[in-house]
């Protein structure tokens, strides 16, 4: 089902509700930083991809351990955090919708998803092409919210750097409908796409913005997911960045969760993306949106799993990160966390669990996390890269750019996002109502040492550091860290819990 959604933008102007926010632009040193002249464009959270194989039957486990990587099917990732003792008790997220939101979109989506469901063992979704619906089955709709643009070559504007090319963002789109739907597979999906501006993308934010709000105006969700970021650096101005937040305030009001991923550079980011020449901010730094305390950040680890069974460590095979170890997860190099240079703590980070790295007077990021790495990636299908109503433009030299049409293994915190909006959805089932902001409630549950224990899979090894020692990295440590956060899901146990 496809419709759109046109109406004028929304502004909402807010004030800062956190004491104590620095002034953006300035490092933890005070050193002046220059700042881009507009708003920046939203990148999408992925940060590495590999083409394995064209056609509709994934690749083999073979396939993906050939390029040095393991592959995550539906099932495996199920295992691995222990999610389907919830499906067999009748909880897979029924009549809960689950809103994405994503530039521009994959055109092909409800025909990719059929064949993702149908490979994978998924429950398949009205919606989806020649499918005749029944009674009970989840719904996937696709709105364009702002207008709707094909998957084609990038825009002239685009300066050549690959943050407006479509079909980046139709992997992305692939990746966050496949797995969020993989995670709460009885959960509605409301795929939310954007159109930004065709150049420096000042529409990008406020349109996505504007869509979140008209999605919490509406009730059409009781859970977002955002696998998209910029530096909180990369904003003109304190209060250009805080104009943005208005669909947060009202979600948490209203009782729908917002997730966002942590980002995927570790503690290095760039200010103004898309340019040629991104300006590395020279000290460790996050992103917005995961930084503001309204959403629930979700970073990344190297899963090392099985990845046929999902049920054991499995310490030979590839990737070389997970070879010899003897640790379930790994903190993900890339993934994004530290501390808001705009965001004082808030009140829910002032208890952790014993042995946690030291919050100090600013926000910390991340909230939780869930595998990220591509390395240790998840199954992807996509047929918009290589055949977006043939409008995509591509070198033939290329292929795997995304251009090829077919199975991915793809990584970043755009992994975690989505699979954890489906736990929520899961939560929002048991409960019966939607849960808002979750935060209070997960650091409560791992100020128990009890509960800690069997809601989360602490993370203790790895470290964020993607470009040290020019910008330093943290460790994972025991408890809260700004790597993995409290740690990732024992669904089983931290599902409930969430939703009592």
């Amino acid at each position: 089902m496809f419709h759109q959604h046109m109406r004028p933008a929304i502004r909402r102007v807010v004030t800062l509700a956190f004491a104590g926010a620095a002034a953006l632009g300035l490092g933890p040193t005070g050193a002046g930083l220059a700042v881009s002249s507009s708003l920046p464009q939203p990148a999408p959270t992925i940060a590495d991809y590999q083409f394995l194989s064209s056609g509709l039957i994934p690749p083999t486990q073979a396939n993906c351990n050939s390029v040095g990587r393991r592959c995550f099917s539906s099932s495996s990732m199920q295992n691995s955090y222990n999610v389907k003792p919830l499906y067999a008790g009748g909880f897979s997220g029924q009549g809960v919708t689950i809103a994405i939101i994503d530039s521009f979109g994959n055109p092909n989506m409800a025909s990719d998803l059929a064949n993702f469901n149908t490979q994978m063992g998924t429950p398949h979704m009205c919606g989806e092409p020649g499918l005749t619906c029944t009674s009970g089955m989840p719904t996937f709709t696709h709105v364009y919210w702002n207008g709707k643009t094909q998957v084609m070559a990038p825009p002239p504007g685009s300066n050549g750097t690959g943050q407006q090319t479509r079909n980046i963002w139709a992997l992305e789109t692939s990746l966050d409908v496949e797995w969020a739907h993989t995670i709460a597979p009885g959960a509605n999906i409301l795929l939310m796409t954007t159109n930004p501006a065709e150049t420096l993308g000042v529409q990008g934010f406020p349109a996505m913005m504007d869509a979140e709000q008209f999605i919490v105006d509406n009730h059409e969700a009781t859970v977002i997911s955002q696998s998209f970021a910029s530096a909180e650096e990369a904003f003109n101005s304190t209060q250009s960045l805080l104009n943005l937040r208005h669909a947060y305030i009202s979600a948490a009001a209203d009782g729908v969760t917002v997730l966002g991923s942590s980002g995927d550079g570790g503690t290095a980011n760039t200010i103004r993306q898309p340019v040629k020449n991104p300006t590395t901010i020279p000290f460790p730094s996050v992103e917005w949106p995961t930084s503001d305390p309204l959403v629930t950040s979700v970073g990344g680890t190297y899963l090392c799993t099985d990845a046929t069974t999902g049920t054991s460590v499995d310490s030979t095979s590839p990737p070389v990160n997970c070879q010899g170890q003897s640790n379930r997860e790994i903190g993900w190099i890339d993934s994004g966390g530290g501390f808001s240079h705009v965001f004082a703590k808030p009140s829910y980070q002032n208890t952790l669990p014993a042995g946690s790295t030291s919050i100090g007077t600013m926000r910390g990021v991340p909230d939780i996390a869930y595998q990220a790495s591509s390395r240790t990636g998840v199954l992807v299908y996509d047929t918009a890269p290589g055949d977006a109503q043939g409008g995509l433009i591509c070198p033939p030299t290329s292929q795997g750019n995304p251009c090829s049409s077919g199975w991915y293994v793809v990584g970043g915190t755009s992994s975690s996002c989505p699979q954890w909006a489906g736990l929520v959805a899961i939560a929002d089932q048991i409960a019966g109502h939607g849960l808002g902001l979750i935060n209070p409630k997960l650091y409560s549950l791992a100020s128990n040492p009890t509960t800690y224990a069997n809601d989360f899979f602490d993370v203790t090894t790895g470290n964020n550091g993607a470009q040290a020692p020019a910008i330093p990295g943290y460790p994972a440590t025991t408890g809260w860290d700004p790597v993995t956060g409290l740690g990732t899901p024992n669904a089983v146990n931290l599902v409930p819990d969430l939703a009592s």
